[in-house]
Formats: structure tokens, C-alpha cells, sequence
């Protein structure tokens, strides 16, 4: 939708907006919904209740087929020793893994066609990128299975909390640049009709405009919430200062993604909307899934993807480290042991929900600040300022004032002005020119004591109780 909204959809009636957001929404829902999504999801629907055994088979299979078609097809993996024939499927899963080397993003940075499949024919493939605060954003290629495969994992989990499926009314709060920057009055969301959806704009979130929001939540016929609990959190806090929460069972549930989901956003979250959170930790990869169940746990789909913890810390009931992935739903870019950058610690008990398999307390993921603007709008999730910018390795951004942003920059080597006017032009659509935006490039930028990086470092705009 970017050309669309760079050319003449900010200029369009909202009428002829929220037909253009039906339209990608009609788009979206033909390739994620498709008959091999509802023949999964009707399988693992069934799987789901599998012992553990049961589901160690699942793997074991979907991981040799996977392996054995690396080794023919995908020239990265050529090289890569037979599948374990080991009769106990767990033990023939650790061997098969043990002889793979640890992927690290910089090789799948490097050369991503090495890791396409040659037999999967190239008008099949779908084209996406990581969001590239952290680093260049990744180039990914996928096929509608594949896809469709993560969409029966989260459905899995929303059918579980009584919603029926994608045609439900929703909220929905994510990135997508819906509503122009410059509109000043509301309603400061769009509809998509085809699938019930509302989505509310990320950059409008003035303390003012916060009631407006109050006013659409209210009017909605909405079965369920989904998107970045930063945003969910602003608007939940705007519904209890004003007194205005929702009641108690309006909302089957409230579906969080893309963030490090916080104790105190939870807790406002559920107290606003009357609803519980059910959070999910995946990777535009498509490489992992783990769902949350009622027990406040987060449980791998297991059909889905294997993960593994390289052990930093150990106890006798848990184990935590950073995670290692193992994608089964995507032969187009099979990525095996994949490093992906964040910790989890893994529980060495069942999970008292009784469900089975491999169970997380928590996954250190994204945790960002907000950059706050002098007119008072909360922003977060800015990584899709970096998602086309080829010419940046790192970013991070710095605020010490409502009036000012400073954005460290790593180039790579073919930065240069056409990629600074680019880069510019992003910011702008999601900030405006009320604040001013001051780029430096440098060689490295510094770590957190514990190793991880934060895209947002703001002394104005830090996670607010």
C-alpha cells in the first residue's frame, strides 16, 4: 500500500479511504484464509490435545521431510548430513539438529537466495522484509501455505477464547499508515468492511484525540482487539481516565503481538476492556509460534516450529538463553536453527493448563520507549520507518526532548543523499514537521548491559504505569 498512500490516498474523501482499506483487506484475507489454512486448522485443532510423544512425531516428521528437501534443493544447505533414522522420534530430533550449525542473521542477511528452495517455482513465492530497526531489514520469501499455516496457529488460540473466525469485528492497532498525519480532527481510524475490522491509527494518540478514540471503541460491535500492546495500553489507560471502560465480557479477548507485552500493560489492558490478553510471540520469519493460554503461559506450536535454548542460566525448574528456531511450516527458505535474537526461559514443568509440549514463562523480546512529539502524540513501534531502507545496518533512536529526535545510523556501504532524503521522507509521514528529526551516522551502536538493543531510548517518552 505504500505507493497508494505516497501517490493519492491521503488526498481521498475517508469514504474512499476505508473502501481502498477493504480492498487490501479482501487482498490480505484470500492469501492468509485460503483452503489450506481451514484444513490445517481443523487438524490442529485436533493435534493440539496430542500427548507429548504424539506431538514429538509431528515434528520429527515435518523436520526429516524438511531436511531432506534442504539437501536437494536450497544451495545453502547442500552440504548438510541425512536426517537422524533414530526409532525414538526426540532422539532422532536432538540428532538431526546437533549436526546443524547455529544460522546467524548476518549469513541469511548476506545471501538469501542461498536459501531458496529451487523447487519451488518463483511465481508461488510471496516477497516480505523483517522491520529493520536492529538491523538491514531482512528479504523473506514464502508461500501461501506457509502463511496460512502461522494463521491456523493464531486462530488456534482466538477460537479457543470463543470467537468463531476472521470474520469477527475487531480493533485492531498496528503500523499501518491508514489515517494521513496531517488529519486534525477525527474519527482517526479506517474500515476495513470485507472483514469487520476497524484499525486505528498508531500516530494520532494526542491525550485530546485519545477520547475520540474512546468514542469508536464505544461504537464498535467488536468481538476481540489485536495489535502492539503499546498502542493497546495508551488507549486502555485514556478508557480509564475518563471512565469509560468496557464492560465485563463485551470482548471475548485481546490479542497482543510485535512487542515485549508488560505486567503493568497487561493489567490495565484487561481492566479497561473487560477482557483477558492473550499474548503471541512470532517472527515476520515465519519461523516460530508460541500462543499464550488462559495459565498466563506461552506454548511452542509445536506442529509449527521447534525451539531450542542455548542455556545462559539454569535452575532446577527452568531453563533460559537465547532461542534457536527451527521453521517447519516454510520450504521456500527453510531456516534450521536459526538465531533469532531474543531469550526465553523455558519451564521444565507441564503446564497446569494440561496442555502438551515445550511451555515458556516468558520471551525477552522488543522493548521500546515511545517517541513523544511537542503535541503531545505517543508513537511506538517505529520500525517500519526502516523496513525499505537497504542502505542502513542499525538504527536506534535517542529523545531528550519533546522537540527533537537524534537517529543513529550504522550505513552500509552505498548510503548516501538519495538514501537520506528516503529515510527522511519515512519519518516525516509518521511524525510530521512538528518535531525535528537530526540523523548521524556512526560505526556501532552500544548495547544494554544484558546485550540486547533497544530501538527507542527516549527520557520523555519511557513506558509509563
Amino acid at each position: 500500500m505504500n505507493l497508494l498512500y505516497d501517490t493519492f490516498y491521503p488526498a481521498l474523501p475517508i469514504f474512499a479511504q476505508n473502501w481502498m482499506c477493504t480492498a487490501a483487506g479482501f487482498r490480505r484475507h484470500r492469501v492468509r484464509f485460503n483452503r489450506h489454512y481451514e484444513r490445517v486448522l481443523d487438524e490442529w485443532e485436533r493435534t493440539v490435545s496430542q500427548p507429548l510423544e504424539g506431538l514429538y512425531e509431528i515434528q520429527r516428521r515435518r523436520l526429516t521431510d524438511l531436511v531432506r528437501r534442504a539437501r536437494l534443493h536450497v544451495p545453502y544447505y547442500r552440504d548438510l548430513p541425512p536426517p537422524s533414522e533414530a526409532p525414538d522420534p526426540k532422539k532422532a530430533m536432538d540428532e538431526t539438529l546437533s549436526a546443524i550449525p547455529p544460522l546467524e542473521k548476518s549469513e541469511y542477511r548476506d545471501e538469501p537466495e542461498a536459501f531458496l528452495a529451487r523447487d519451488v517455482p518463483r511465481h508461488r513465492l510471496f516477497r516480505g522484509r523483517t522491520s529493520g530497526t536492529t538491523g538491514t531489514a531482512l528479504r523473506l520469501f514464502y508461500t501461501a501455505e506457509a502463511l496460512a499455516e502461522e494463521y491456523a496457529t493464531v486462530w488456534r488460540m482466538r477460537r479457543s477464547c470463543g470467537l468463531a473466525g476472521p470474520f469477527d469485528p475487531n480493533l485492531t492497532f498496528n503500523g499501518n499508515m491508514i489515517v494521513p498525519f496531517a488529519q486534525a480532527e477525527a474519527p482517526y481510524w479506517r474500515t476495513n468492511l470485507y472483514a469487520s475490522q476497524t484499525l486505528f491509527s498508531l500516530f494520532h494518540m494526542t491525550p485530546s484525540n485519545l477520547r475520540t478514540y474512546a468514542d469508536g471503541i464505544h461504537a464498535s460491535p467488536a468481538r476481540y482487539v489485536e495489535g502492539y500492546p503499546s498502542a493497546i495500553h495508551l488507549v486502555a489507560r485514556a478508557l480509564l481516565e475518563s471512565g469509560r471502560p468496557l464492560p465485563r465480557g463485551r470482548l471475548a479477548a485481546i490479542f497482543t503481538s510485535s512487542e515485549t507485552l508488560l505486567a503493568f500493560q497487561r493489567e490495565t489492558i484487561e481492566e479497561a476492556f473487560g477482557a483477558p490478553v492473550r499474548d503471541r510471540y512470532g517472527v515476520s520469519e515465519l519461523g516460530v509460534s508460541m500462543t499464550e493460554c488462559a495459565q498466563g503461559r506461552l506454548h511452542v506450536d509445536m506442529e509449527f516450529c521447534i525451539v531450542e535454548v542455548e542455556p545462559i542460566e539454569e535452575t532446577p525448574d527452568s531453563v533460559t538463553g537465547p532461542l534457536l528456531i527451527t521453521g517447519l511450516s516454510n520450504p521456500a527458505t527453510p531456516l534450521l536453527r536459526y538465531r533469532i535474537g531474543d531469550v526465553g526461559t523455558r519451564s521444565k514443568h507441564p503446564c497446569p493448563c494440561g496442555r502438551a509440549g515445550d511451555v515458556f514463562l516468558e520471551v525477552d523480546g522488543r522493548l521500546e520507549d515511545y517517541v513523544l512529539t511537542p503535541d503531545g502524540r505517543w508513537i511506538g513501534r517505529l520500525d517500519h520507518v526502516f523496513k525499505e531502507q537497504v542502505d542502513v545496518a542499525e538504527a536506534q533512536i535517542l529523545q531528550e526532548t519533546p522537540h527533537a529526535i537524534e537517529v543513529l545510523l550504522v550505513p552500509r556501504p552505498n548510503w548516501s543523499k538519495a538514501s537520506e532524503r528516503r529515510l527522511m521522507k519515512e519519518f516525516r509521514a509518521r511524525l510530521g514537521d512538528v518535531i525535528e528529526v537530526r540523523l548521524e551516522t556512526v560505526s556501532a551502536i552500544p548495547r544494554e548491559p544484558n546485550g540486547k538493543f533497544r530501538a527507542v531510548k527516549s527520557r520523555v517518552g519511557r513506558l509509563r504505569r
